[in-house]
């Protein structure tokens, strides 16, 4: 097989400067103690005391069920017991010595928040110890990188020493999203069996439409606060808000905190199969060829990216060339992150010229130069 690579050409071009069509307008202006907004791609889009210690309520709740499902499967089964029975705040009236599934009070916990539901995964998890039900939440904690984060209890009523941050509270609620039967929990309303029917304590789902899911969170210290997630047109955002004044209150803020996130991404061809990459010489009189990708690759990205394009292509290749021969290589970052890439094809065929064009090609190069040199 013949060498067709006479010479790799490495070109680096930073990208379009501005690539995405998307609002570049200041944060909004958002009601509570603290916020904290990240894009899929690690972006930090907005913050305000995002690391400031304050009590999360019953977000707390995520680390429960995280640390819950670790250590049992959905279809076990609990034994109510009375200390859960008797937890007070937001409860969906368990009775002590009933008995329910895992999975049942995974959802009770989350979706109408229930606090005696926390306490008895808390309790069946720890072998009957709170205690060692909350050392497990720390240790959970300290894995995901929550630095300023302390858990007291299982379920976020208000406790001494019980705090965590927005921005711990967001990386929080991303991990859980992460596992598809919480997903599938934080939904609008929960049955329980028996045929009980509980509405959710999120009044986001199913009014706007790119939020995905989160848990929220209210007591007299905590104020209303929620962790959650928001997808559209490719792009995912996590956000937190902590300490609003009220249930519509927090729920304005985390809409617009991530809407607002939404808006910093848009939809841009990484790799155009229109556009043409590079050019590589034939000789002989023979027209260059035009390399392309084979496939245009749509991408989300943050609207101020900085996209560098890295192209590897020959300088010149042997003939005969084919329509849709492999010939370089196309590849988009974002800072480390290769965000596509794509091989590089001629766009049409070169035929060779045969030994008979090839010569008096040779013949007329070398009248051309002799003359020159008379000349």
């Amino acid at each position: 097989m013949k060498r067709r690579l006479l010479f790799a050409a490495i070109v680096l071009a930073a990208a379009l400067a501005a690539p995405v069509q998307a609002s570049s307008e200041d944060a909004p202006r958002i009601s509570a103690a603290a916020w904290y907004l990240v894009g899929a791609d690690d972006v930090v889009l907005a913050q305000e005391s995002s690391r400031r210690h304050r009590p999360i309520a019953s977000i707390t709740k995520l680390m429960t069920a995280l640390v819950t499902l670790e250590r049992t499967r959905p279809s076990d089964v609990v034994r109510v017991s009375p200390e859960a029975a008797g937890v007070g705040g937001s409860t969906v009236f368990l009775s002590a010595g009933e008995e329910l599934t895992v999975a049942d009070l995974v959802r009770s916990m989350l979706v109408p928040s229930a606090n005696d539901a926390a306490t008895a995964l808390a309790l069946h998890v720890g072998n009957g110890s709170i205690a060692r039900f909350v050392a497990l939440m720390n240790e959970k904690a300290q894995e995901l990188g929550l630095t300023d984060t302390t858990f007291t209890n299982p379920h976020g009523l208000d406790q001494a020493g019980h705090v965590s941050s927005a921005r711990d509270a967001t990386v929080l609620v991303r991990h859980a999203l992460g596992f598809p039967f919480l997903r599938d929990a934080l939904s609008r309303t929960t049955v329980l069996r028996g045929g009980r029917s509980i509405p959710s304590t999120d009044d986001l789902l199913g009014t706007w439409d790119p939020f995905l899911g989160g848990k929220t969170g209210h007591t007299d210290d905590a104020g209303w606060s929620q962790a959650g997630a928001a997808s559209a047109r490719g792009a995912t955002v996590y956000g937190t808000v902590l300490g609003a004044g009220s249930r519509s209150a927090r729920n304005q803020a985390l809409q617009a905190l991530l809407a607002h996130g939404l808006a910093s991404y848009g939809r841009i061809a990484a790799i155009d199969s229109s556009r043409v990459y590079a050019s590589a010489r034939t000789g002989y009189g023979r027209p260059d060829v035009e390399l392309v990708p084979a496939r245009t690759i749509v991408r989300t990205v943050h609207e101020n990216a900085s996209l560098l394009e890295r192209v590897v292509a020959p300088v010149s290749v042997g003939l005969p060339v084919r329509a849709g021969e492999r010939l370089g290589r196309v590849e988009l970052w974002d800072g480390d992150r290769l965000l596509a890439s794509s091989n590089l094809v001629a766009r049409e065929s070169v035929s060779d010229p045969g030994a008979v064009r090839k010569a008096t090609w040779f013949v007329g190069r070398t009248a051309e130069h002799v003359w020159g040199l008379v000349t």
